[in-house]
């Protein structure tokens, strides 16, 4: 299988909104245009769900999770990623991801790249694919150190 290079951004057009490719254009799209309500409808909201990345740790349930999106989307720093070099994998009613995002974060006069190693997990609902699961690293020590101090100064 070879990794998919064309990034999803979020200003996609899937041929298909009920589609795998379409609930990951969704979620990117929410990330990217700060819209917590489409978020929330990009995923499953039971206990169960989980996201677990450089800045959030691990957040369990729904509630925890939108927390950190509330304070990515209402801070004062900019974030923009787009996931690329990925491989989709569908199984029935549970489909994964298994790729990578590149982008910035933005605050007054800094803007420190981001390159992060991206996992999703979603499930076939009645209402169509919700995710369940995501994990994000960041590889690089002194740029996760350097995009933690941001992060943290720009609370």
């Amino acid at each position: 299988m070879q990794p998919i290079q064309t990034p999803i951004t979020g200003q996609e057009k899937p041929d298909d909104p009920q589609s795998a490719l379409a609930a990951l254009v969704q979620f990117y799209h929410a990330f990217n245009t700060r819209d917590l309500a489409e978020m929330e409808l990009n995923w499953e909201n039971t206990p169960d769900v989980a996201m677990d990345n450089p800045l959030g740790g691990i957040k369990r349930g729904w509630e925890e999770i939108s927390a950190v999106y509330c304070r990515i989307f209402g801070g004062p720093a900019q974030v923009y990623v787009e996931f690329f070099d990925y491989t989709l994998h569908e199984h029935g009613e549970v489909f994964y991801v298994v790729g990578r995002e590149r982008g910035r974060f933005a605050k007054g006069g800094e803007v420190i790249p981001l390159a992060i190693r991206t996992s999703r997990i979603f499930r076939k609902t009645p209402t169509g694919w919700k995710q369940i699961h995501h994990h994000g690293s960041i590889e690089d020590p002194a740029l996760l150190e350097r995009y933690q101090k941001a992060v943290t100064a720009a609370r």
